[in-house]
């Protein structure tokens, strides 16, 4: 039987065969390599987006955190000038009560009794005077307790002093004004 050498053969198929897996594993890499790139070009571009999304946000969080301070700003000056408003009203309503207490005491003073001095802090009025007698100082007492703008007097010191001939009694005498505003009425109770 005749012997046929097939080795240049198969080595030529061979060769074709390595030649064939070598650009198969370099076409495998290369397509390793772009996919790899692309999933890398993918997440960076991914990356980049959601980072400008963050800067908006954050840019827009201290647009918002300056708007809220304006607010907080506006609503401290607001609460100012309401709390003013409120103290020019009061002042206000209270500005005829001066005219009531000046005219009331002048009516409920009797005859004998002149004032020296008058102090008024809040509500609390305080009379100073002198009297022809210490029962002069208890007629205005009895008087102010009669008045509607006028209440709980309270005598402080009753003194009784010799000028000349005549005897006279120095008086302090504690009184409370009262308010005809119903507002304050309730915030005394």
């Amino acid at each position: 039987m005749p012997r046929i050498n097939l080795l240049p053969w198969r080595e030529a198929d061979r060769k074709k065969r390595q030649r064939d897996f070598m650009v198969a594993t370099a076409g495998a890499f290369v397509s390793a390599i772009a996919v790899l790139g692309l999933t890398v070009f993918a997440y960076s571009q991914m990356i980049d987006g959601q980072n400008a999304r963050n800067q908006r946000l954050e840019a827009e969080i201290v647009e918002l955190e300056r708007s809220i301070a304006e607010i907080d700003g506006l609503e401290r000056q607001k609460e100012r000038l309401l709390a003013r408003m409120e103290i020019i009203e009061q002042l206000q309503r209270s500005r005829p009560e001066i005219v009531h207490l000046f005219d009331e005491i002048s009516r409920q003073i009797p005859e004998g009794v002149y004032l020296t001095g008058m102090k008024q802090t809040g509500a609390a009025v305080e009379l100073k005077g002198v009297a022809q007698s210490s029962t002069r100082v208890s007629a205005l007492m009895r008087q102010v307790d009669a008045s509607e703008w006028l209440a709980d007097p309270g005598v402080i010191k009753v003194e009784t002093t010799e000028q000349g001939p005549a005897r006279q009694a120095e008086f302090v005498v504690n009184l409370t004004q009262v308010s005809s505003d119903p507002d304050a009425m309730e915030d005394e109770l």
